[in-house]
């Protein structure tokens, strides 16, 4: 989700430095809030339509709807230029063999990471059904995805093509074609996720080609790999870095763990290496997604031996978070703990890149209601929580990755995500709509006491988050519209 957008330690230092403010953003301009006083609208920041890479009427017309609908000026402002900074920004759509073919760039780096492609088009997703382009540029992710997973089922991000990534000497098997080769068990989930909710909206089944099949059969061998019952596996990692989180303990393998059916994910979604392996919420979230290409194979491809395969594998992983993933906690008694070993060790923390244990509802890996969902919540929103920070900007999740007392704005949209309380969902549009430090977009991140003091000012997965928020509330709770 999120990952060192300057790239070598060196440029880490700069990052860390916040030396984010220089220049114009190729997400839109930088703009100061004296010159917004006493205008009667905000500026414009979206870039010039000639310059957009792909444009949806639906899209537009959403944007036209809320922003009649919401009555923050602000708010609406934030929601028209958010929305569709993956469209406008990122996406390179073709047709290669006959069939759409998109390549989404992650906004200040360019590659294509399978977490963050599904996650920019999600929001989108409700419209293709209307759009036939937009379906279109969809279904281009899905079949772009399929390729990636095929080149190289445990990298996490891929070039367009043939490449030179400044990663290439990674202690890895790097191939010209990857961008990073970070082992993490979400960026298999994800392409499912984007694959079983295109076909449950669209009705199409177009991408379930042999590739795709091919692919599938790729995610759920590779997954068994990682399980290490009896032996460690092909893959290893290892970069040269000053920066400790950016390689892998244990010769590359990662911190010992007791094979008990988990999943191993060496890396987090944040790019940043596990502390203990077996990541609780990734694999919560491969339960889900081995059960949506159950029903894939059995539903439309008929292979019921595939599809009992997939459904064996998620209750087996499903038996040993229950047995493995639930601790307890001094303070708040049982909950899910973001990484465990198998030996009895647990780390007690969340992390705002999702999947994440705040997450787990949007998802769809359990409800909200959920008493140990609520119990972790509890916990994940508390200074039990050593990346949960408070200050005078806003209070909301953090990450190891930006180090500490900077607050995530996907942290604040997932707790407003995850909401049932007015009060609580209303709070974080607040801190969101005060934090964009006068710029009309989403950041990585921010200092706890100065929003202005951020990291990556051209991220489009938080945009298009802040947007895809902005229609939940205004399909689950539109009252709230005239509460802003």
């Amino acid at each position: 989700m999120c990952r060192p957008a300057l790239g070598a330690n060196k440029m880490k230092q700069k990052r860390r430095d916040f030396i984010t403010r220089t220049g114009l953003a190729a997400a839109g301009l930088l703009i100061h809030r004296g010159a917004m006083a006493g205008a009667e609208d905000f500026p414009v920041v979206r870039i010039p339509e000639s310059q957009r890479k792909f444009r949806s009427q639906t899209v537009e017309e959403t944007i036209t709807r809320i922003k009649t609908k919401l009555k923050d000026k602000e708010l609406a402002w934030l929601f028209e230029n958010c929305f569709p900074n993956t469209l406008d920004t990122t996406v390179n759509f073709s047709i290669k063999n006959g069939r759409p073919d998109t390549f989404v760039i992650t906004g200040d780096i360019h590659a294509m990471w399978l977490r963050d492609s599904t996650a920019q088009v999600w929001p989108y997703l409700p419209l293709a059904g209307k759009d036939g382009e937009l379906k279109q540029l969809i279904a281009g992710v899905i079949n772009r995805q399929t390729e990636c997973i095929l080149i190289d089922p445990y990298a996490n991000a891929f070039n367009d093509g043939p490449g030179h990534s400044e990663w290439l000497k990674d202690h890895t098997d790097m191939k010209p074609e990857l961008h990073e080769r970070k082992w993490e068990l979400d960026s298999l989930c994800y392409p499912v996720r984007l694959a079983y909710h295109y076909w449950k909206l669209t009705g199409d089944t177009s991408c379930f080609d042999q590739r795709w099949q091919s692919a599938a059969r790729l995610i759920i061998s590779t997954c068994k790999e990682q399980q290490r019952k009896k032996v460690k596996g092909p893959y290893r990692f290892g970069r040269t870095t000053s920066w400790s989180t950016d390689t892998v303990p244990g010769n590359g393998y990662g911190n010992n763990t007791r094979p008990v059916g988990l999943i191993h994910s060496i890396f987090r979604p944040s790019d940043d290496a596990t502390q203990y392996p077996f990541l609780i919420p990734s694999n919560l979230f491969a339960i889900l997604s081995f059960r949506q290409l159950a029903e894939i194979s059995e539903t439309v491809l008929k292979d019921t031996v595939f599809a009992k395969e997939c459904r064996d594998l998620a209750a087996e992983v499903e038996t040993a978070v229950l047995r493995y993933g639930i601790v307890t906690h001094p303070r708040f008694g049982k909950i899910y703990a973001m990484e465990v070993d198998g030996f009895g060790n647990a780390l007690f923390q969340d992390d705002a890149n999702v999947p994440n244990l705040l997450s787990l509802p949007y998802l769809g890996v359990l409800k909200s209601s959920d008493p140990l969902y609520k119990n972790t919540r509890k916990f994940v929103l508390s200074d039990s929580n050593p990346y949960f920070f408070k200050g005078s900007a806003a209070e909301g999740l953090g990450s190891p990755h930006t180090l500490v007392n900077q607050i995530w704005p996907m942290g604040i949209i997932m707790r407003a995500m995850t909401s049932t309380d007015d009060a609580e969902i209303l709070a974080q549009l607040g801190f969101l709509r005060k934090t964009h430090a006068d710029t009309g977009f989403m950041h990585e991140s921010f200092d706890k006491d100065n929003a202005s003091a951020f990291t990556r000012k051209w991220f489009a997965w938080a945009n298009t988050l802040f947007g895809e928020l902005i229609l939940r509330i205004e399909k689950e709770r539109p009252h709230l519209f005239n509460k802003l």
